[in-house]
């Protein structure tokens, strides 16, 4: 998006302060960036899948504080505060170390950090243009993955923006369900890999498009004989906020981005049209000592090719340097095991957004959702209003493109 002799990738360059690359953030090692988060709401009903619930709430409190450690390394801590089922919560999102100006363009990350699969995990949900995450980001990723483990990155020397990465985890939020907690469960349980890359159109738009594919060793869940005493909990995946409500041992990714602004200006005026597909495969199992033969049978009585898939498309448009607006639709089609049945479930929302920024660094958004559930357990087919305010405190990362 700059014109000179020699144009430089808007792409490249909102991508060099990615969570995939090799950067290095405006800080020392005597003044480190610190920064905090404040997300509040108010909300008239109950949102499906781990969203936000009715009434006066908090959403995630971040605290964070970065800094270069020295000439090869970089080091952030991200620490949240959130409000669940009346619990407050306080967890640590990230604690890693990353390096800087590895040869080759190559790059490693260690400690606990988001995944970069698909196009919105590896961003912070303060940043997000709605209220909540996408119902299949709640549904097969928890709103966002982060875990403990390593990174390996590599950005081509290519006239196109292309990256790619291979991921390991332990893979604890990813972890189906154990009813009886008699599992072996494997140490390393999640390994991905991912590539993405994209470009300019002219001087007033750029793309990016990306496939990832995540590998859950600890992912099928365990149908139970039809023989075998079973113990329905009424299980409605309202657990933990951070941890998958359903699992599986493949999962595929496919998304795309894409953004104008008037001569690549995006101070007053810009529109982002963004996508996912998510297609979650092997999803169950019969115990070991039972036959595959009857698992199959199982499931092709129910009509069933063992997957879960969703996906959601948004536009959002700053239509003037306070305000912007934002429309998007989504989808989420999974099955809920009890023993040997399998219930089918769909997930539909549709969601228009109003927000008026005052700064970079403060955002009041007024949203409407209209969610439809079929055969879910802890919430209806409503509509919602919410009312949220996102605002940040001291200094803060750049975004990701």
């Amino acid at each position: 998006m700059f014109s000179s002799n020699k144009r430089l990738s808007a792409v490249a360059i909102a991508c060099a302060f990615s969570s995939s690359s090799v950067f290095a953030e405006d800080s020392s090692l005597t003044n480190p960036n610190i920064s905090a988060v404040l997300d509040g709401f108010y909300q008239s009903g109950d949102r499906g899948l781990g969203g936000r619930s009715e009434g006066f709430g908090l959403g995630e409190t971040e605290f964070a504080i970065s800094a270069n450690i020295d000439d090869m390394f970089y080091g952030k801590v991200t620490a949240i505060l959130e409000v669940h089922d009346g619990e407050t919560e306080l967890e640590l999102e990230e604690a890693f170390i990353q390096t800087m100006g590895m040869p080759g363009g190559f790059g490693i990350r260690a400690g606990r950090f988001l995944s970069d699969v698909g196009y919105l995990n590896n961003q912070h949900i303060h940043t997000d243009a709605f209220a909540d995450r996408p119902g299949v980001y709640r549904a097969f990723m928890g709103g966002h993955y982060f875990d403990d483990g390593v990174r390996l990155t590599y950005v081509a020397p290519t006239d196109l923006y292309w990256t790619m990465g291979v991921e390991a985890f332990s893979g604890k939020k990813m972890r189906a369900e154990d009813e009886h907690d008699e599992r072996d469960f494997s140490s390393v349980g999640v390994y991905s890999a991912f590539t993405k890359f994209g470009g300019d159109i002219g001087i007033s738009s750029s793309w990016q498009v990306g496939l990832s594919y995540l590998r859950n060793e600890n992912g099928k869940t365990y149908l139970e004989d039809e023989h075998e005493p079973h113990v329905d909990d009424d299980h409605d995946h309202e657990g933990h906020s951070h941890s998958a409500a359903y699992t599986g041992e493949n999962t595929y990714i496919a998304d795309f981005v894409y953004k104008w602004a008037p001569n690549g200006n995006y101070k007053y005026q810009h529109l982002t049209v963004s996508g996912e597909y998510f297609r979650v495969t092997d999803i169950f199992s019969f115990e070991e000592d039972h036959e595959d033969e009857h698992e199959h049978e199982i499931l092709s009585a129910e009509g069933h090719d063992d997957y879960h898939q969703g996906w959601y498309l948004s536009g959002v448009y700053q239509f003037s340097p306070n305000w912007s607006a934002g429309l998007r639709y989504g989808e989420v089609d999974s099955f809920e095991a009890h023993g040997d049945h399998l219930d089918p479930q769909k997930l539909k929302e549709t969601e228009l957004s109003l927000a008026w920024h005052q700064s970079h660094f403060s955002t009041v958004r007024l949203q409407y959702t209209n969610q439809k559930g079929t055969n879910f357990d802890g919430f209806e087919d409503d509509n919602i209003i919410t009312l949220q305010y996102v605002m940040s405190l001291g200094a803060h990362g750049a975004h990701q493109f």
